[in-house]
């Protein structure tokens, strides 16, 4: 008898899939395997652009992953596509143009529930009139960005799996 195939899936979108999105799917699949559910979940990333499509994450989120004791992870940067929507059943954005971007590209009667990831953080307060979200590092200078993501990511990811 064949085993079932996974029952759960995300995934993560960031505007290049080379810094935000490859860390949450790190993370994601980190915790998944620590909890030894790994076989439950469809776990992928993308991009909204096609900027880096066909590389690997930008060097600073592997220098990071591997920092914080996530060395296994390999990801070749591709973008969301209309059959994401079919096949996932979250698909995460990381900020609010994120957000509008996933909205505008969503097909009608696409199964795909869109959130966003950084909602799930128990520590970042929320101020009035303003919206959560996971701050892009890709522009900062210091590596430092980087490790305030993968940590703002470690929260909202072990708040979802909760």
């Amino acid at each position: 008898m064949a085993e079932a195939g996974p029952t759960k899936s995300v995934l993560f979108i960031c505007l290049g899939n080379i810094c935000r999105s490859p860390i949450a799917e790190a993370v994601f699949l980190d915790l998944l395997k620590k909890k030894g559910q790994l076989d439950q979940w469809k776990v992928d990333s993308a991009a909204i652009g096609e900027w880096h499509v066909g590389g690997p994450p930008d060097k600073r989120t592997m220098k990071t992953l591997k920092k914080k004791g996530i060395d296994n992870y390999h990801h070749v940067v591709r973008q969301i596509n209309v059959q994401d929507f079919y096949d996932f059943d979250v698909i995460f954005g990381m900020d609010g143009q994120n957000m509008k971007d996933l909205k505008d590209i969503k097909p009608k009667g696409s199964k795909a529930d869109l959130k966003s990831l950084a909602d799930y953080d128990p520590v970042e307060p929320v101020k009035p009139n303003t919206k959560r979200i996971i701050e892009d590092p890709y522009y900062g200078s210091d590596i430092k960005d980087f490790e305030d993501v993968f940590d703002q990511v470690v929260r909202c990811c072990e708040a979802y799996l909760q």
